[in-house]
């Protein structure tokens, strides 16, 4: 059931409607004073350790039992479905960030975020970038289109044969959707498009897919539409394959008009004040930096201007059970900055691959669960929240890495915290 202060555009275009507009405007947030900051002392002890694990189970009322070490896992069978071969666990560090203070139009609050890495000074760039925006007030973020395609491809012996396939498909669009009712429970087919190149044609299914990334759930709703097709259509192809590898699948691809999952932007304007006193920096600076790094973008043909989204989108994806090698597409992103009339700098960036679940895949796993529910991201419903937080992450890196650039401490930070 879909959310009634969705502003999502099951189609082509970015929408907003005026319940979320009015969901937004209503965010009264707490005060910079009353928010709990993460404990950041003693870093590798294990005092500090457990510093922030009481932090976590008395300020968030959250378990952390997994995360801590404290319980381990053993239930094997709970396994299939997501690995094969099974020899044991992978354990990767896990930090925390925050609060990161956003109004979404899924994601309301301060949210403290899990970020699993063994990358030095990642965690303390990303806890940086959050003290900077929370000092200037709250990420507004919107989720603008929605959509997880398979791009089934047919060939042909020729064009009039496939003109005549095309000719029946487009008959018969009403009988896909009845046929993904029945396959899915949570899928719902929005769109078909049709691209045709010589005797060569791809239908591009797109799909929403509930609160689970969708992957899957697509790829069998749209192999029960072309099995149907193939039985049913009096035209029939030489070769035909579920994926012609145009869905942006695990791909940097350019779709940042887009959408595969989720397309969300957020923005954020830093005060002037609380650039050079958290980001040891200027306005102006920061500015330069990031004409010079998009600039830098464009100069080597990069999918997107951004510096290390992929840095917060494969933490928080390693931490939250969500399937890693969607950073590929996800990690495209379009960031911005500039000078506004009261010399502060506003920020935005917009990311049109957010493919992520609440539900599903490895989210269910005793560690990736806890972390979803340090942010009550585990369950239905919830994953446009994730999505909500995941790109004010990527904002809050951009700004932080940027920072460190201008103001000639990059390096530095990565010798004392990376080496």
């Amino acid at each position: 059931m879909k959310n009634p202060l969705s502003i999502i555009s099951y189609g082509k275009y970015d929408f907003i409607n005026s319940l979320a507009i009015e969901k937004l405007e209503s965010y009264h947030p707490q005060s910079n004073l009353e928010l709990e900051k993460v404990p950041i002392q003693d870093p590798y002890s294990k005092n500090g350790q457990e510093l922030r694990l009481n932090f976590i189970r008395q300020h968030l009322k959250s378990n952390v039992d997994y995360l801590s070490g404290e319980k381990t896992f053993n239930d094997n069978q709970s396994l299939k479905g997501n690995i094969e071969n099974y020899i044991g666990m992978s354990q990767i560090p896990t930090g925390i960030i925050g609060p990161l203070l956003i109004n979404g139009s899924s994601a309301q609050g301060p949210f403290y975020v899990p970020l699993a890495t063994t990358e030095g000074a990642l965690i303390a760039s990303y806890n940086r970038g959050t003290k900077a925006c929370r000092e200037s007030g709250t990420i507004t973020v919107i989720t603008l289109q929605e959509g997880v395609q398979r791009t089934p491809t047919f060939k042909f012996k020729n064009l009039i044969d496939l003109a005549k396939f095309v000719a029946w498909v487009s008959e018969n669009k009403e009988i896909f959707s009845i046929l993904t009712r029945e396959t899915s429970n949570y899928a719902v087919l929005n769109d078909l498009g049709i691209s045709i190149e010589g005797n060569i044609l791809i239908l591009k299914f797109e799909y929403t897919s509930g609160d689970a990334s969708g992957q899957n759930m697509v790829t069998i709703c749209t192999d029960k539409i072309c099995k149907y097709i193939l039985s049913n259509c009096p035209i029939e192809p030489v070769y035909w394959t579920i994926e012609g590898n145009t869905s942006g699948d695990k791909k940097v691809t350019p779709l940042t008009t887009k959408v595969r999952g989720k397309k969300v932007t957020a923005e954020i304007t830093l005060k002037r004040d609380v650039i050079e006193s958290v980001l040891k920096t200027t306005a102006e600076l920061l500015c330069q930096q990031w004409k010079i790094s998009s600039s830098g973008c464009l100069k080597v043909g990069a999918s997107g201007i951004a510096t290390q989204t992929a840095n917060a989108l494969a933490a928080l994806f390693i931490a939250c059970g969500q399937d890693v090698a969607c950073t590929g597409e996800a990690a495209t992103a379009i960031t911005r900055m500039e000078i506004d009339e009261n010399n502060d700098l506003y920020c935005s960036i917009t990311m049109s691959n957010i493919i992520v679940g609440s539900v599903g895949g490895g989210t269910s796993f005793p560690t990736q669960k806890e972390c979803l529910e340090l942010m009550d991201c585990y369950g239905p419903g919830k994953s446009g929240k994730l999505a909500e937080i995941a790109v004010a992450v990527c904002l809050a890196g951009e700004i932080s890495i940027l920072s460190a650039m201008s103001s000639g401490h990059f390096t530095s930070a990565h010798q004392t915290l990376g080496r």
